[in-house]
């Protein structure tokens, strides 16, 4: 799995002009399914998202989570996440996961996001989404499955 975090002031994806999800302070997470991920690899992630201290405290200081700033998600899949660009000037995308299997992943990340966070707004699997964010920092995380 491959995760972009970005902490934002304010966040929303529409599909054909309409929003769909829309969040206030808190991340926005880009969503990628990888072709060997699994469901039990999930809960490891959803632990560290929630609980990764990204926040300024009253010193500006990162020590504050998701929870401790009653942020909000907005989780939006994105399977170019996985494109190889190593080859020519087109990007393979290969090692994504296949949509069935990555879509279940993405609902089941979604679902257990949900046990922890009051808010988790999403976009659609394999809409023509577009997505708006302010990014507050800038601030922005990649997790790899790859490197843990």
């Amino acid at each position: 799995m491959k995760f972009v975090i970005q902490r934002v002031n304010h966040a929303n994806v529409k599909i054909d002009g309409e929003i769909v999800g829309s969040i206030g302070h808190g991340l926005l997470v880009l969503f990628g399914a990888g072709q060997n991920d699994t469901e039990e690899m999930l809960p490891k992630y959803v632990d560290k998202i929630c609980k990764m201290r990204i926040f300024e405290d009253e010193n500006g200081k990162t020590n504050l989570s998701l929870a401790d700033v009653g942020g909000e998600l907005l989780i939006v899949s994105q399977f170019t996440l996985y494109a190889d660009c190593r080859k020519g000037n087109r990007p393979s995308f290969i090692n994504a996961g296949a949509p069935d299997m990555a879509n279940a992943l993405y609902e089941k990340f979604v679902a257990l996001c949900r046990e922890r966070v009051p808010k988790v707004e999403t976009g659609r699997f394999g809409a023509d989404m577009k997505v708006s964010l302010e990014n507050d920092g800038p601030f922005t995380i990649l997790i790899d499955s790859e490197d843990f």
